[in-house]
């Protein structure tokens, strides 16, 4: 697990650097706000958080439990999910629109070329929406 990162995973930079290319900067991981959010703009008063599909229990493809150590795999990834809740609820009240963006939109069989994940991401930064999520096709993406 020491192999497993938090920050700079390939969505992330995907993201990152697509967004940076449109001309929006942005914050890194603000360590102040909870669940330090991957990017931050200020700007906007939003918020993106690029969520892997395993790691935060998305009901996709990509998603699969584990067959070995069952009972500590589903706390870790349970309290993951509690804490995504709480991180959610507490950058709400503080006033942040939240854009969730699921590895699935990204990668796998069911993604979406990236430049469309890029400009759907352009137009809720822009339009002032508080809430969405992009993921994979067979989710239903918006």
């Amino acid at each position: 697990m020491a192999g497993i990162r938090s920050k700079d995973t390939r969505p992330e930079l995907i993201v990152r650097k697509g967004l940076h290319k449109k001309g929006f900067r942005y914050l890194l991981h603000t360590s102040n706000l909870p669940g330090k959010p991957d990017l931050v703009f200020p700007k906007y008063n939003a918020v993106i958080l690029i969520h892997g599909c395993f790691w935060h229990r998305h009901d996709c493809s990509l998603f699969k439990w584990p067959s070995s150590r069952r009972d500590f795999w589903k706390t870790k990834i349970n309290r993951n999910r509690e804490r995504d809740s709480e991180n959610h609820e507490n950058l709400r009240k503080q006033g942040w629109r939240i854009l969730t963006i699921w590895e699935c939109a990204l990668k796998g069989p069911n993604r979406y070329p990236h430049e469309k994940v890029l400009d759907a991401t352009e137009r809720w930064l822009i339009s002032g929406n508080d809430e969405s999520e992009l993921r994979g096709k067979e989710d239903g993406a918006r």
